[in-house]
Formats: C-alpha cells, sequence, structure tokens
C-alpha cells in the first residue's frame, strides 16, 4: 500500500520519473524540467507521436510499458499522472522502493510557478484558448511569461514556456490530480487573476451531475485569495451563481448591460471577424481576430480585460489578437484539396460541438458544411448526452457519425449510440450517415464531397489520423 508520508517533494533532487509522461501536461512538465537541469526519464502505455517525438528531442527517454524495472535506479522524485492507477505496476513499487512522489500540480507548483503570480483559466469550454491569448498577449508586451497550457500554440510550437517574468498563466483543468489526490486539478493553483469561462456537465467518469460540478467549482472560487480577481462569464447562469459568493473581487464580461467588459457589434468578412469592446459602458476599442465564433470573441473579451488590469496597452493587444496564429487542433485548417477544405478541431461536449458548427458556419458559403464526429469521450461515449446531441449538428448539411472506438470500457447500459443519434438527426429532417468505422467514412467523403464544402472533423483524440489520410485520397 503507497505511503502518503512520501507524497513531497525533498531537498536536492536531481533525477526525476513521470509515470504516464506522454499526456500533454506530463510531457509539458517532463521538457520544463529537464530545461532547468533535471535529469528526466518517463513511461507510459501509449508511446507514439507526436509527444513520443516531442520528448526524444528533448533527450527524454520514455519507457513504452509500466513496469517496477522504470524504477530500479532510484530517482530522487517521481511525478505521478492522473491517469495512472493506484494498482499500476509503478504506483504499487512506490512503497517498496521507498520513493518520493508528488502529483503533477504539486511538481508544477514546486518548480515552475514557485514565486510567480498565476493567472488561471477555468471552465467547462474555452480554456485552451482562452490561456494561449493571455500567454500570447504577455508575451508581445514584453512580460516575459511562463506558460503551461493543454494544447500547442502555434505562435510557439509549443504547450509551455519558461519565462523570466513575473507571471504565469496555468489552464486550470477541474479533473481530479492523482489516484491519491481525488480533488480537481485547479485547487493547487492560487490565482491572482482568474478566469471562469463556463460551468456545465462533463467528465462523466469523475462527475456524478451537475451539481457535483457546481460544486467543484464552487470550491474554485471559494479558494481564490481575497486580493485576486476573477473574470466571470455572464451568459453563463452557473457562474453567476457561484460567483456572487466569491471574497475576491468579481468583474464579469458578456453581453450584460451591467457587466463591465462587454461584447460589442462584430462583423465578419473571411479570414476575419471584426469586433467592438465596451468598458463600463463606453467604447474601448475594436479588434481584429481570426478566430472564429463568437465564443471565441467571448474568449478574446476576457483575455482583454485581463491585458487591461495588466496595464497592456490597447495596441499591443490589437497586435496580439490580429497577429495570433490559434491552437492546434482548434479549428485549425489541415489542408485544402480538390477545393475541399478539411479542418480538425477537439470538440466533443454537445455545446462545443454546436458552438464550433455554429462559427464555421459563415465560411462554407456557396459550399456545404459537412460535420464529421468521432464520441470517444469518456462523457460523449455515455448515453448521458444521447438525446442533446441531435441539437448540436443543426447548422449542418451533411453528418457523420462514428462508432464510439472504444465502447467497451462503458458498461452496456450507459453507452452511447451512434446509430440512435443518426436516426434522430434524420428525423428532424438532417442529411446523416452513420459508419462502424473511420475507413469508411473516407471512402464517403472522397465520392460525396464538392468543391467549396468544409469538412469539419471532431474528437478529442487522433480519430485514426482520419485528417491527413483523408487529404491524401482526395
Amino acid at each position: 500500500m503507497i505511503n502518503l508520508d512520501r507524497n513531497h517533494i525533498p531537498d536536492h533532487v536531481q533525477t526525476i520519473h513521470l509515470t504516464a509522461v506522454c499526456g500533454t501536461g506530463m510531457g509539458a512538465l517532463a521538457c520544463m524540467l529537464k530545461d532547468l537541469g533535471f535529469k528526466v526519464t518517463g513511461s507510459d502505455r501509449n508511446v507514439y507521436p507526436p509527444m513520443s517525438d516531442f520528448l526524444a528531442r528533448k533527450g527524454i527517454t520514455v519507457a513504452g510499458s509500466f513496469t517496477e524495472r522504470n524504477l530500479a535506479d532510484k530517482p530522487d522524485l517521481v511525478v505521478v499522472g492522473n491517469a495512472v492507477t493506484a494498482d499500476n505496476p509503478e504506483a504499487r513499487a512506490l512503497a517498496g522502493l521507498k520513493l518520493n512522489f508528488c502529483s503533477m500540480p504539486q511538481a508544477i507548483n514546486h518548480y515552475i510557478a514557485a514565486g510567480k503570480r498565476l493567472i488561471v483559466i477555468t471552465g467547462t469550454h474555452g480554456k485552451t484558448t482562452t490561456a494561449s491569448l493571455v500567454a500570447w498577449m504577455l508575451h508581445q508586451a514584453g512580460l516575459d511569461p511562463s506558460f503551461i497550457i493543454g494544447g500547442i500554440l502555434n505562435d510557439f510550437n509549443s504547450n509551455y514556456r519558461l519565462g523570466k517574468g513575473r507571471y504565469i498563466v496555468i489552464e486550470g483543468d477541474e479533473y481530479d490530480t492523482a489516484f491519491f489526490d481525488k480533488g480537481p486539478k485547479f485547487l493547487h493553483y492560487p490565482p491572482h487573476l482568474a478566469v471562469l469561462t463556463g460551468v456545465e456537465f462533463d467528465h462523466a467518469d469523475i462527475f456524478q451531475d451537475l451539481d457535483h460540478v457546481r460544486r467543484t467549482f464552487g470550491a474554485f472560487i471559494a479558494a481564490i485569495p481575497k486580493d485576486s480577481t476573477l473574470f466571470a462569464f455572464d451568459g453563463n447562469p452557473d457562474v453567476t451563481q457561484l460567483s456572487a459568493s466569491a471574497a475576491c473581487r468579481v468583474v464579469k464580461y458578456g453581453r450584460q448591460p451591467e457587466s463591465p467588459w462587454r461584447l460589442g457589434d462584430h462583423t465578419v468578412h473571411p479570414p476575419w471577424t471584426d469586433f467592438s469592446i465596451l468598458h463600463r459602458g463606453k467604447r474601448y476599442q475594436t479588434f481584429r481576430t481570426g478566430l472564429v465564433g463568437e465564443h471565441n470573441l467571448h474568449n478574446a473579451l476576457s483575455a482583454i480585460a485581463i491585458g487591461h488590469t495588466l496595464s497592456i496597452p490597447q495596441a499591443v493587444m490589437a497586435k496580439a489578437l490580429k497577429a495570433f496564429l490559434g491552437v492546434k487542433r482548434r479549428q485549425e485548417i489541415r489542408g485544402v484539396k480538390r477545393g475541399i477544405t478539411v479542418i480538425d478541431d477537439f470538440a466533443h461536449h454537445p455545446t462545443a460541438v454546436r458552438e464550433t458548427i455554429r462559427a464555421i458556419r459563415p465560411f462554407c458559403n456557396p459550399g456545404r458544411l459537412i460535420a464529421v464526429f468521432e464520441p470517444r469521450t469518456n462523457s460523449s461515449m455515455r448515453k448521458v448526452f444521447q438525446d442533446i446531441y441531435p441539437r448540436s449538428f443543426t447548422l449542418a448539411d451533411l453528418v457523420c457519425i462514428r462508432k464510439p472506438p472504444l465502447l467497451e470500457k462503458i458498461p452496456i447500459g450507459d453507452r452511447f449510440s451512434s446509430e440512435k443519434l443518426v436516426d434522430d438527426l434524420k428525423r428532424g429532417g438532417q442529411a446523416a450517415h452513420y459508419f462502424p468505422d473511420t475507413d469508411g467514412i473516407i471512402d464517403f467523403l472522397v465520392a460525396e464531397a464538392k468543391a467549396g464544402d468544409v469538412i469539419l472533423v471532431m474528437s478529442n483524440g487522433g480519430f485514426d489520423n482520419i485528417h491527413e489520410k483523408l487529404l491524401n485520397t482526395l
């Protein structure tokens, strides 16, 4: 049994091993620790590009399986990822080898965030894009920020940075911390500034219901220091209710007349969107962005509110926002073949699917918007959203739904049905098709898609590399 007395970071650490190193956050942490001069090793069960190549370029040796042998050299510290269960061979070996261990947030706090002011971005949706925008603005303003974010920023070709400035931007995840710490990761990060983009039910594998999610975000708000500031989205009732009890300063943003930061008019003229911002009822500035969709304008609005708080000049923010290249897998154009555009997006929650389709819709004239969806998260593979998903695809001209690839992980009675989703879409008058595998989707799209069409592929996983295979076949 694991000895929790050894859940600490000792002095004079030289060697660090990361168990489950190939997750986005763990991989970033491994690289940061390497850059700080530690000898770093790692292990994981699924070692494949791009993370395997990313770590190899850093000179980090990664074992392709979990075994006690990976700890034979007795590293000074083992960082345990939240994907690791208590019966993992390396977790079981911690006690027998008398090794010190910690979670990813503990390591970030100790080695990366210590002595810095934390800017923590939280919420069910929009965390990655908002955090990336904030980090990019701070960088453009010469503030030399550090950041660790759950997506690859195209401007840095990285999801982490070790800066010398006083600020660090962290994507605050509500997912659990480790098998020995079932609390959410974001409770480890006391923010100087925080953003809450929205609260909805997600992560059905760890949250029982929406009330459970509310309690978790409520705990985050309650833990924010009194002298800190929370920027709260005004278009989500749960955010409004939860932030009302905050002891810290709360600044609302969105479209409500009483909010200090308000989104004004916006116009779309591809590839740009121009939008105006009002601050305390007065015109603040008009900005231009390559991001699409009203949800991204709200993300940008919160980033601008933070920039203003940090005294970043409007001109610098405007330049940064226009130059921002976005985040990989967030409405990322993967290629154009035969006049057909293939876009990759991370959307998987019904709200994210709906808003992503809505954002891409204006760019599909005169062609069609073809939505391709793979349900593969622990929530989307469960029937909890079965009756909600049909409303998410309303603005698509053609819908392709794949069978969930890991359905055997879900109890039979709880499983999501792609066939039922397609039947519901058809009953609603939409053109929709079910596919048991990815190759069937590719064959269908090669025959069906025409010049001018936009194929929007949505999944939180690799989707069998469908984007590259489709472009090559086209």
